[in-house]
């Protein structure tokens, strides 16, 4: 007659922990009733009493019994390893992503993307090597490896020879007369509909704006300047972009400095930025266009401030014409000027006069002097 099965003698460590499962209780269902089982069997409870008191099947129990007299208190989180063994090998794997992640046109599919299905039936006929994989396996494989399907998208790269040239400058100006620099930049089109954007209001009830077909009051372009010393931003609304409209910009920027020192108004390549007029009156005025690369308008320091223009007068709005549009522009406008933030200012300018102590050098001036 075969002896019955029971488990070894616990350990102090192997019974308090034990007890500390049972007792506190687990949100792994599977950990507490093995626990169970151990206790009742280090109790001395036969198999048929352990499978009742939980609710298991007989060899169940004699199952996780034999286990633990082999491997201790590990038995508790059993590694099931269910269905078929893997039939796709390390290097099987690695080559179902790297084909995955290259183009189906290199090779030799006539489409520009994978699908699931797609890949699956060119692995199983690909040359030299045969992969069955359904579409899920397929799936799971491409979600361990961190392979999923993404959007594409467009990047530029600067061509412009002068790129560094440009760059320096600007930041030279910056750091050395930020009194005397300005932005300029326009923004648009802007269209007379409703636009959405994003507000507080009750759970599953949002704010609603209609929605428009025929649009006749045609589009304007914000020309805005900013004074990067000062933190003042202004501008007007016009019918489109021009030399001309940029050249009366010029003139208000000239204005905000009346005491005929020199400055200097950051822009981009725009052509109606660099006309024959307007190079003939910045001579003439002492202004000096410090133009960014191509393809790197954000340099310009006016971009970062036309975010929260669009986002408090645009976005959200439904503006009955452009006569209200731009009065809502310049409202915002008032409100920004008359609550700049003075503070941080002065911290920005304490900040370049360490910076240029630090480099030991003044700006057009000689090194400075060492503490003998």
């Amino acid at each position: 007659m075969a002896e019955p099965v029971r488990g070894r003698r616990l350990t102090d460590q192997e019974g308090q922990k034990l007890q500390q499962i049972v007792r506190c209780g687990s949100t792994n269902s599977v950990r507490y009733r093995r626990a169970m089982m151990l206790l009742a069997s280090a109790g001395g409870n036969g198999v048929p009493v352990i499978a009742q008191l939980v609710q298991a099947d007989e060899d169940t129990v004699r199952d996780v019994i034999h286990r633990f007299n082999e491997i201790g208190l590990a038995c508790l989180d059993p590694r099931w390893a269910g269905g078929r063994p893997r039939l796709l090998s390390r290097d099987d794997e690695d080559f179902v992503v790297v084909t995955a992640t290259s183009r189906p046109t290199k090779l030799g599919r006539p489409f520009t993307r994978w699908s699931l299905r797609k890949l699956a039936a060119y692995l199983r006929k690909v040359h030299g090597r045969v992969i069955r994989i359904g579409r899920e396996a397929l799936r799971g494989l491409l979600a361990r490896r961190g392979v999923t399907f993404q959007g594409i998208k467009t990047w530029k790269e600067s061509p412009d020879p002068n790129r560094e040239v440009k760059l320096d400058r600007i930041e030279e100006v910056l750091d050395r007369f930020p009194g005397r620099v300005f932005a300029f930049d326009e923004f648009g089109p802007l269209g007379i509909r409703p636009t959405p954007g994003s507000r507080c209001a009750g759970r599953k009830h949002p704010d609603r704006v209609p929605a428009t077909y025929h649009r006749t009051h045609g589009v304007r372009y914000f020309h805005g300047c900013y004074s990067v010393g000062d933190d003042r931003l202004w501008g007007v609304n016009r019918r489109k972009k021009g030399a001309a409209n940029t050249l009366a910009a010029l003139r208000s920027i000239r204005a905000a400095r009346p005491d005929g020192t020199p400055i200097y108004v950051i822009m981009d390549n725009l052509s109606a930025h660099k006309g024959a007029d307007i190079r003939r009156w910045v001579r003439k005025h002492m202004v000096e266009l410090c133009l960014t690369p191509t393809y790197a308008s954000w340099a310009n320091q006016i971009e970062a401030h036309f975010g929260p223009l669009r986002q408090f007068t645009i976005a959200n709005s439904n503006h009955p014409d452009h006569t209200a549009q731009t009065q809502a522009l310049h409202a915002y406008l008032r409100w920004r000027n008359a609550n700049a933030h003075r503070e941080v200012l002065a911290a920005e300018r304490k900040e370049r006069t360490r910076i240029r102590c630090e480099k030991g050098v003044r700006w057009g001036g000689r090194p400075l002097k060492t503490a003998a």
